[in-house]
Formats: structure tokens, sequence, C-alpha cells
């Protein structure tokens, strides 16, 4: 099947004036909510977006066209994003670039894998992607359920990495903290953000809805879909890049692996590296808002929850992930 003809949906829509009353009336029908730094949720498809960005999930959702070899990122925000971004970039692109030449030295992981909610669809209602050098690798949050059929069609691998729920809402929440201050808000309270992560009612949640639409997916369909946790990732990551490499159909060489090429990968990507690097100190990503690119990175570590949440807020989310995720034998290690 020829990749032109795996989103059926494409040809539904009309005039971009047309794409932009439909979409507009569809939001107009949502349920809504207050968010945590934006001003308005909309619960779409059973998961809560940023109205800013729900247009532009609309879009994608319509005019994507996949192709067999795309390589599409996914996450729940804070869940390690940028350092996977990284990582798999590095390891498509290592016949091409070498660490002494790699554009993360002058570009943000973001810039090298854009973000079809954030960037792709948000600075063109219909982006001409097709010029793009193969394999595509693109970024997203959205959860399994809402992606295109031409994504779920196709012959496109789909990486997923999840971090432990009591690191992801602390992260979240000091970035949502940076949020805030860019756009001259009022300050979003730990309890504030918690509270609506527990509910499922923060961006792009429930998070374990999320979570276990791409773990279930993973285990029926591994050829497809592979699944990361941050935690192994950490603990060795010269392992998991050999397997991020075999499931894209790259494998690193023997050669390359007596030369030492996966270990130097895992240290031009890791946290310390990329955070040192001048063009992450300063300067701006274009997303929804633009983002200091500093903000992408801050510590990184495995139980880190520690230092924030109080003992009643692990229990209450330990039963969380004790009631909806545990019996589907999601686990995580949290320290």
């Amino acid at each position: 099947m020829a990749h032109q003809q795996l989103c059926s949906q494409s040809a539904i829509a009309g005039t971009e004036e047309h794409d932009r009353k439909e979409t507009d009336e569809l939001i107009a029908s949502l349920p809504q909510r207050k968010g945590a730094v934006r001003p308005f949720q909309c619960l779409y498809q059973n998961f809560w977006y940023p109205i800013v960005t729900l247009p532009n999930v609309i879009t994608f959702q319509w005019h994507f066209e996949a192709k067999h070899k795309d390589i599409v990122l996914v996450s729940q925000p804070k869940s390690g994003t940028t350092w996977l971004k990284a990582l798999v970039f590095s390891i498509v692109n290592r016949s091409r670039f070498g660490i002494s030449n790699t554009p993360l030295l002058t570009s943000n992981p973001h810039e090298l894998v854009p973000s079809f909610e954030f960037q792709l669809y948000g600075s063109k209602l219909r982006p001409n992607l097709d010029g793009l050098a193969e394999p595509r690798l693109f970024a997203t949050h959205i959860p399994y359920p809402s992606l295109p059929e031409c994504i779920k069609r196709s012959d496109c691998r789909i990486i997923y990495i999840c971090r432990n729920p009591l690191d992801t809402v602390v992260s979240s929440w000091h970035f949502f903290l940076e949020m805030a201050r860019l756009e001259d808000k009022p300050e979003w309270s730990l309890e504030e953000h918690f509270e609506t992560y527990c509910q499922g009612t923060s961006s792009f949640g429930p998070f374990w809805d999320h979570m276990m639409g791409y773990w279930k997916m993973s285990l029926e369909w591994p050829s497809k879909v592979l699944f990361l946790k941050y935690e192994d990732l950490t603990e060795d990551t010269v392992v998991h890049l050999k397997r991020v490499a075999e499931f894209v159909g790259l494998p690193f060489t023997e050669e390359e692996k007596e030369a030492g090429v996966i270990e130097e990968i895992a240290k031009m990507c890791s946290l310390k590296t990329l955070k040192d690097l001048e063009v992450n100190k300063s300067g701006k990503v274009a997303w929804t808002i633009e983002m200091e690119k500093r903000s992408f990175f801050r510590k990184g570590e495995v139980g880190d929850w520690i230092n924030h949440l109080t003992p009643s807020m692990v229990d209450r989310l330990n039963s969380i992930i004790q009631e909806k995720m545990s019996p589907f034998g999601l686990e995580f290690k949290t320290c």
C-alpha cells in the first residue's frame, strides 16, 4: 500500500477555512475545564488536551500521511522525551554524523525531532512533510487511541518512553512553573498539580490510560511498538540503545560495538552533556509558546520525588498505580 493511501481522512477535508470552521465547532462542543497554566483544557476522545493544541491535534489526525519508514517517539510530558529524541536521532543518523559534528551540538533535540501537535501542525495547518529525509523522525504526546489510523496501519515504528508517575508528577510540575513564569501567570502549586494528575485531568491524561494504551500494544504488537522505561534506560543505557537500534532496523555492527560507538552516543546524549552544551543554555524553542531551552533540562534523577511528595501523596499515587496498571504487569522502579 502506497503511503499516500494510508490516511483515508485526508480525502474528507476541504479547504483550510473549512477545516478551521469544523475544528472550532467540534472544540466548542467538547467538555472544558480550567487548566494548569493555560486557561482551558478539553476532553477529546477520552483524554484531556490543552485547548491551544487541540486544533493542531485534530488537523494532524485529518491530514497526516504516514510512510512505512517513519519513526514516531511518544511520551507523556516530562517522561524522558528530550533524552529519547537525542538518543534516537543519534542512532538513526549515525552514518551521517559522528560525535564531533552531530547536530546536537548546535540544535536542541526538540528542533531535530519536531512534535506533531506543538510544532509541525502548530506552525502550519497542513505542513508539507514529504521532503523530509527518511526515515522521518517525529514526536508526540498523543495517546494511542487518538493516533491517525494511517500510523497504526503502516509499517512505521512507535517508540514509547514512560517514567514512574512519582517522578513524572514532580518533573511536570516544575515545567508548568516555567510556563507560568514565561506567561506571567500565577504559579501552580504542587498540591494543585498533584490533584489534577491523580484525577486524570492533567494534560494528555489520564496518565494511566495513556501508559496502558501503549503498554498493551507493545505486548500485542512488539514489532510495531517498543515500550521503554526511563528507569531502565538510566540503569543500562547501552543495552537499551541496542534494543532501539534493532527495533528501527538499524542494528549496531560488530565493528561499531568494538569501536565504542554505542557508549559514545550514550555519553553525548546524557543529561549532563546536553545540559552543558551552549546551545541548550540560552535561547528558546518554538512551542505553543516559546520555551526556554534550559527548561527541558532539570535533574533527570530517579527518585527525586522523595524530596517533594508527602507520604500521603505517595500512598495515593501508589494506590492508583496498583489499581490501574499493576494488574496488567506494568510496574515501576521508583528509586
